[in-house]
């Protein structure tokens, strides 16, 4: 949850979507994983119960209120699953904890216990579970077996590629019935898929875009899945994640050198100057910056810049790379600025002051992703006048709108789309950038409009809200 902990952008959803919901007239707690930052966090901490898991270990479940935020948070106290070195998942040397299956079944074995009374003074009406590390919160719950209504269970599918699988084995540690381990269930191809648990138990699915939720129903994008998200299809919704605008707003951002607005960009450029000179770049003012801010993975289609950054840099283009990953990928990065000081510039790592630098900095924000659930990225570009450069899937095609004439024509234009997924099709989509960046006006025009976009969570809390009415009400 951001601010306390971030691998990726499910910590800024986790930050901003139950804020959104109580300012929406929701009455919400979140369920969290006791790591470091969030036990240091909570505040007025009280022991709600102590539990004792379906394989025999003891954790305390705290109820206080984040410091940070203000939400009232249950905190899984389990310092033998969550105080370690490295990151939410892995060791300090990048391996994942051998326990991992039963770390997160942890969370969804107490989300279910809440969902069934396990906290006597307060009893939800829906329990929302997001991405496989709370995915078998609804199966816990489907076998609990309590007298009385359930809760609603909906569970939101952030990136189906990582579906938290386990081997088989593990199962029989979980405490879930052996039933449950079937096609009708958590087995997927002999293995055990957390992502399928919820997949299956709950009792309704949503997704971070309109276009993902199609596109998970078919062979190319469903991961072995889409047989069973098109029968619960029905079920199924996608609602568009939002930006917390408390924290990504040009306006107020105290990382950035200079503060600016739609109607007064001037800080821009020099936000620019102080990121070229930060990173090593040559100050150039009317070189078209490019900036990269991502995980280096194969998903995020970072292969297909490394083939087209050659022309991109002959046509006077630089560009400013963030982000962590691959380590094949990270070195092929690191070589490319090696190979072109003054010109490319990378940062292997994260640092969420620098990405807000880049967002200000830059030109084009570059987000070229295989697949893409919803991303943020985009999104932070448009906040930041960063015109997205992307390939059109998932939330990208349904944030990002082509600077095609049509859309110059009527406004909608706010970036640069190319499909298919070919470096061709992205060169040529550089090429219409560097297009229209020569025509100062019409970029100045298409900038302005995309940093006024509504782009905030009130339209995704709105929906929410929404379908958490509808299905209260069946």
């Amino acid at each position: 949850m951001f601010p306390l902990l971030k691998t990726g952008g499910l910590a800024d959803v986790a930050g901003a979507l139950p804020l959104a919901l109580q300012q929406a007239g929701a009455d919400v707690r979140v369920l969290l994983p006791g790591f470091a930052p969030v036990l240091a966090d909570l505040e007025h901490a009280v022991l709600v119960a102590d539990v004792v898991s379906p394989w025999g270990s003891t954790s305390h479940l705290r109820f206080g209120r984040l410091r940070s935020s203000g939400l009232p948070a249950y905190v899984l106290d389990a310092p033998h699953y969550y105080q370690r070195e490295g990151s939410p998942y892995e060791d300090a040397k990048r391996r994942a904890h051998a326990d991992n299956h039963r770390r997160f079944a942890l969370l969804g074995w107490v989300g279910a216990k809440l969902s069934h009374g396990l906290d006597k003074t307060w009893q939800p009406n829906i329990v929302h579970s997001h991405d496989w590390h709370a995915a078998l919160t609804p199966a816990y719950a489907s076998f609990a077996g309590a007298a009385g209504a359930a809760p609603v269970q909906v569970y939101t599918i952030h990136n189906l590629a990582y579906q938290g699988l386990f081997s088989r084995a593990q199962f029989v540690e979980l405490g879930l019935p052996a039933k449950a381990f079937a096609i009708q269930g958590l087995e997927f191809h002999d293995q055990m898929s957390f992502m399928k648990a919820g997949l299956f138990y709950a009792d309704h699915l949503t997704t971070v875009s309109p276009s993902y939720a199609q596109e998970i129903q078919t062979p190319e994008q469903g991961c072995g899945l889409d047989g069973l998200l098109r029968e619960r299809s029905a079920c199924l919704t996608g609602i568009l994640n939002g930006v917390d605008e408390t924290v990504w707003d040009p306006a107020q951002d105290p990382a950035i050198v200079a503060t600016y607005h739609a109607q007064r960009p001037q800080g821009k450029t020099r936000c620019k100057a102080a990121l070229q000179a930060r990173m090593g770049l040559a100050v150039q003012p009317n070189a078209l910056l490019f900036g990269i801010v991502s995980r280096l993975t194969e998903q995020k289609g970072l292969q297909l810049v490394l083939s087209a950054v050659d022309d991109l840099l002959a046509w006077g283009g630089q560009l400013v790379v963030l982000g962590s990953g691959d380590p094949a990928l990270e070195q092929a990065w690191r070589q490319l600025a090696i190979d072109h000081p003054g010109a490319v510039a990378v940062h292997v790592g994260y640092d969420e002051d620098l990405a807000h630098q880049v967002f200000a900095g830059t030109d084009v924000t570059l987000v070229p992703s295989r697949f893409e659930p919803c991303g943020l990225t985009q999104m932070y570009g448009l906040k930041y006048g960063s015109l997205p450069l992307v390939h059109r899937v998932g939330g990208l095609a349904d944030t990002v709108e082509d600077c095609s004439l049509e859309n110059l024509d009527s406004g909608r234009a706010n970036g640069f789309v190319f499909h298919p997924f070919q470096v061709n099709a992205l060169r040529r989509a550089i090429e219409r950038a560097f297009a229209l960046y020569k025509r100062s006006a019409q970029w100045r025009a298409v900038r302005s409009g995309a940093m006024r976009q509504p782009l905030g969570w009130e339209a995704a809390a709105s929906q929410y809200m929404a379908l958490y009415r509808s299905l209260l009400a069946k």
